[in-house]
C-alpha cells in the first residue's frame, strides 16, 4: 500500500486485484490438483488457505483503492429516520464525517492533477447518458421512456445519475473512513453560528438541532427550546410539534405566528420586566441611533419612560396599545394620574383645579399651552403654585408643557413603530387582555416558557410585512436579555418555595435568518446570556447580511467574534468563507516531479555517444488547509465545522427518510396548509425540489386513529 511510503498515491489503478485473482487461482489448484504442485491433499490445503490469507489482505487492500474511487465520484446515500436521531445527554449529534487534517489537503490536492482527472470527473458513458438524457425529454411517448429510464436512480443502472447535491463530491469522498461526528453539549454555551447561502441545508440542520433538544432530558428534565422563524416554514412547525408530541411534551408546546394571529398564543414584549425602564428601552431601542436621529431616540425614551412608569403606578400593565394611545394623547393620562395622585396626597386639590378651571379663558391660556384641554391648563397652573413632589407627576407634566406643534414633531419617529404593532388583528396579539376569559388563546411571557420548560415556535411572517416581523423579533430578543440578566442574577426558581439561585436550565435560542431579527440587543445576549444558561444557534447567509444589518463593521465583528462554534455551508462571499480560512493553519502537502535529461558526448572517438538521467523528485509546498473555493464549491447538506476550541470537521448531513408521523391538532393544520400555500418554502432541498403550491402530505389530513400510526403517509423529518 502507499499509505507506508512518503507521497500517498490513492488514484490509481488497484493493481492489488492482479495478486488477488493469482491467489485464488493458486488456492483452487492446491485444492483440485495438489499433485501437480508436488503436494499431498493436506499440504494442499494448508497451502491453499495460505494463498487464501494472503489473498484476503491483498483483496482488502485492493477494496480501500476502489471504494476511494467510487466515493470521489459519488457518495453512498446518508439516511435516517427523525425518530432515530441520537439523542444524548453529552453530545449534540452533527451528522457523519471525519476531522480534517494535512493528509485530506493532500489527497484534495491531487484530485486536482490532471493525471488524476479519469478518476475524479464522471465516465464518458455517464456523461453521453446525461446528455441523451436531455435530448429526449420533448421526444415521443418511447423514446421518453428511454430518458425516464436513463435517470432511474437505482444501483442496477449502469448510467445512475449523480444525486442532484451539486458542488465536489470529492471534498468528502477523500475520507472513507466516517465517523459520527458530535458537539460536547458544554461547548454549546460558547453559542453557534450557521452560514451557508440558500438552499443548502441550513434549515435541515435547524430541524437535527432542535429534533435533539425537544428530545432531550438532563437530570430527568426537558429542556427550553425556542425558534424563531422570520419567514415561517411549514415543515420545520410540523417536526417541532411531532418531536414535542413524541418527547411527550405537546401541553408545553406553543405557536406564536404574526400571519395567523388568530390561532396564535399571545404575547407581551414589554409586560414584563425586572426594571420599569426596560420598557422603554425596547421601545425605543429599536430606533435609530445614527447622527441626528439619537437626540429624538433619546427623547422617545424618556417619554415612553415617562408613560411607562404612570401606567405602572395606576396599576396597569404597560402593552403597545396603552403607550401607543398616551403618545397621541398624553393629556388623558396627565389628568388620570392626578385624579389618582390627589385622591391620596390631597383629596381638596381637584377643588381648587376645578375653579382655576373656570376662570381660563382663551387669552388667558399660555401660548404654549394652546390646543390643551383646559383642565390640563388648570392642572399645570396648580402644580405650578403647589409645592407638591412627586416624580411620575413632574415627569407628565414636563411632557405636557412642551408646545403641542414641537410635541409632535420630536415623537414623530416613534408614532410609526408603534403604528406597526398596534394595526389589525396583531393589536390584539402584542396587546393581550388578561381579563377576557372567552379567548382560548394562551398568554405567555419567556419566564413562564423557562419555568414550564416549554417549546415555543415564533413565526414573524417577514415576508408578509419585514418591518412588523424586525421590530416584534427585537422585541421579544430584548425580553429575553432582560430575562437572562433575572436568571444570572437570582436563579430560575426566584420566588418560589424552596429556591435555589445556583440551579440553571438550558435554554436552546434557534434563531434562523437572525440578521433580520437583530439589532443592539442581540450583542448582549449572546455576549452574557451564556452565564443564564442561553444556547443561541444563529443561522444566516453572509457576513454581509450582519453588517447591512448593524450598520457597523464593529458591531458586526463584535457579534461574529462571540460565536465559539462555526458550522460553514456553502456561501457565495468570498469574505464569508475567510470568516473560516483565515482562522485555519498552513499544512505541507508533497508533490512530485519527473525531470529527463540527455546529454552529448563531445567526444566524437570516445566510448559514449551521450548520458541520460531520469529523476523523480519530491518537494514540499505550504498550503492553507483549505481555500476558500472548497467551502464555495460544497455539495448541499455538507458543511465544515470548526467545533472545541477550533478543531475542523468535515461533515454532512443525513439525508431525512420516510417516516409516518402522528396527526396534528386541527388549528396546526390549518396553519401549516396555509403556510404551504402561502409561502415558498424550502421543500426538498437535497433534490432541488418543492413548491409554494404543494399539498399538505397525508399524515397531516388524514384522520387515522393512533393505533394506526407509521402504516398511512410519509413525511420527511
Amino acid at each position: 500500500m502507499s499509505s507506508a511510503h512518503a507521497i500517498e498515491v490513492l488514484l490509481r489503478p488497484a493493481v492489488e486485484l492482479y495478486s488477488v485473482a493469482v491467489c485464488a487461482a493458486a488456492a483452487l489448484l492446491c485444492v483440485t490438483a495438489p499433485w501437480a504442485l508436488a503436494l499431498d491433499p493436506l499440504l494442499g490445503l494448508g497451502s491453499a488457505l495460505g494463498f487464501l490469507t494472503f489473498g484476503a489482505v491483498r483483496l482488502r487492500q485492493a477494496w480501500v483503492i476502489l471504494r476511494y474511487r467510487r466515493n470521489i465520484r459519488r457518495l453512498p446515500r446518508y439516511w435516517m429516520r427523525s425518530r432515530d436521531v441520537p439523542v444524548s445527554a453529552q453530545r449534540l449529534f452533527i451528522g457523519r464525517g471525519f476531522r480534517w487534517e494535512q493528509r485530506h489537503t493532500h489527497r484534495l490536492a491531487q484530485t486536482y492533477r490532471p493525471e488524476f482527472r479519469r478518476y475524479v470527473e464522471p465516465p464518458a458513458l455517464q456523461r453521453l447518458a446525461r446528455r441523451l438524457e436531455a435530448r429526449l425529454e420533448f421526444a415521443p411517448p418511447p423514446l421518453a421512456r428511454l430518458a425516464r429510464l436513463l435517470a432511474w436512480d437505482s444501483p442496477l443502472n449502469p448510467v445512475r445519475p449523480l444525486p442532484p447535491l451539486g458542488g465536489l463530491p470529492r471534498l468528502h469522498g477523500i475520507e472513507p473512513q466516517e465517523v459520527d461526528v458530535s458537539l460536547p453539549l458544554g461547548e454549546r454555551v460558547g453559542h453557534s453560528l450557521v452560514l451557508g447561502t440558500t438552499r443548502v441545508g441550513k434549515t435541515r440542520l435547524a430541524e437535527l438541532f432542535i429534533t435533539q433538544d425537544i428530545r432531550r432530558r438532563v437530570n430527568d428534565e426537558h429542556e427550553v427550546v425556542i425558534v424563531f422563524d422570520p419567514k415561517g416554514d411549514a415543515d420545520l412547525l410540523k417536526r417541532m410539534y411531532v418531536e414535542a408530541r413524541r418527547a411527550g411534551r405537546e401541553g408545553e408546546f406553543y405557536v406564536f405566528h404574526l400571519g395567523w394571529p388568530e390561532i396564535s398564543a399571545r404575547y407581551n414584549a414589554v409586560g414584563r420586566f425586572g426594571r420599569i425602564s426596560e420598557v422603554a428601552t425596547r421601545i425605543a431601542g429599536q430606533l435609530s441611533g445614527e447622527g441626528n436621529s439619537a437626540a429624538f431616540r433619546e427623547f422617545a425614551w424618556r417619554f415612553v419612560n415617562i408613560i411607562a412608569r404612570a401606567l405602572v403606578a395606576l396599576g396597569l400593565r404597560p402593552d403597545y396599545l396603552l403607550i401607543q394611545r398616551h403618545v397621541v394623547n398624553i393629556d388623558a393620562l396627565f389628568l388620570e394620574y392626578a385624579r389618582h395622585f390627589f385622591a391620596k396626597a390631597d383629596p381638596k386639590a381637584w377643588e381648587v383645579i376645578v375653579q382655576l378651571e373656570g376662570r381660563l379663558s382663551d387669552k388667558s391660556i399660555p401660548r404654549h399651552m394652546v390646543g390643551r384641554e383646559k383642565r390640563v391648563v388648570a392642572l399645570e397652573q396648580y402644580l405650578a403654585q403647589a409645592r407638591t413632589y412627586d416624580p411620575v407627576l413632574d415627569g407628565l407634566r414636563s411632557a405636557v408643557r412642551y408646545d403641542r406643534t414641537y410635541f409632535d414633531k420630536i415623537v414623530a419617529s416613534l408614532l410609526p413603530l408603534l403604528e406597526k404593532l398596534t394595526t389589525g388583528t396583531i393589536a390584539r396579539l402584542l396587546a393581550p387582555d388578561y381579563t377576557d376569559l372567552a379567548d382560548p388563546r394562551p398568554i405567555f411571557d419567556w419566564m413562564q416558557i423557562i419555568r414550564k420548560r416549554a417549546v415555543v415556535y415564533v413565526g414573524l411572517d417577514a415576508l408578509s410585512d419585514a418591518e412588523v416581523a424586525a421590530a416584534v423579533g427585537n422585541a421579544m430578543f430584548s425580553d429575553l436579555v432582560s430575562v437572562a440578566g433575572h436568571l444570572y442574577k437570582h436563579g430560575i426558581d426566584d420566588g418560589l418555595p424552596g429556591a435555589r439561585p445556583d440551579r440553571k436550565v438550558a435554554i436552546n435560542v434557534h434563531a434562523d435568518e437572525f440578521n433580520e431579527l437583530m439589532g443592539d440587543e442581540f450583542i448582549p445576549l449572546i455576549n452574557k446570556g451564556g452565564g443564564a444558561g442561553m444556547q443561541v444557534t444563529a443561522y444566516t447567509q453572509t457576513l454581509s447580511d450582519i453588517e447591512a444589518r448593524l450598520g457597523n463593521r464593529a458591531k458586526a465583528g463584535q457579534v461574529i467574534g462571540n460565536f465559539n462554534n462555526l458550522f460553514m455551508l456553502r456561501v457565495r462571499e468570498t469574505a464569508t468563507a475567510e470568516l473560516l480560512t483565515r482562522q485555519l493553519p498552513k499544512v505541507e502537502v508533497h508533490t512530485t516531479m519527473v525531470v529527463s535529461s540527455a546529454t552529448d558526448s563531445s567526444d566524437i572517438h570516445g566510448a559514449t555517444d551521450f548520458t541520460s538521467n531520469a529523476q523523480e523528485r519530491i518537494s514540499a509546498t505550504s498550503v492553507p488547509l483549505i481555500e476558500p473555493a472548497h467551502v464555495v464549491a460544497l455539495p448541499k447538506g455538507q458543511c465544515f465545522a470548526l467545533i472545541e476550541g477550533g478543531t475542523l470537521w468535515k461533515v454532512r448531513m443525513p439525508l431525512p427518510a420516510p417516516d409516518p408521523d402522528e396527526l396534528m391538532p386541527a388549528d396546526l393544520q390549518q396553519l401549516t396548509a396555509q403556510m404551504r400555500q402561502r409561502y415558498a418554502e424550502a421543500g426538498q432541498w437535497w433534490s432541488g425540489t418543492g413548491s409554494p403550491n404543494d399539498g399538505l402530505p397525508t399524515d397531516l389530513t388524514e384522520d387515522w386513529p393512533p393505533a394506526e400510526e407509521g402504516k398511512d403517509g410519509e413525511a420527511r423529518p
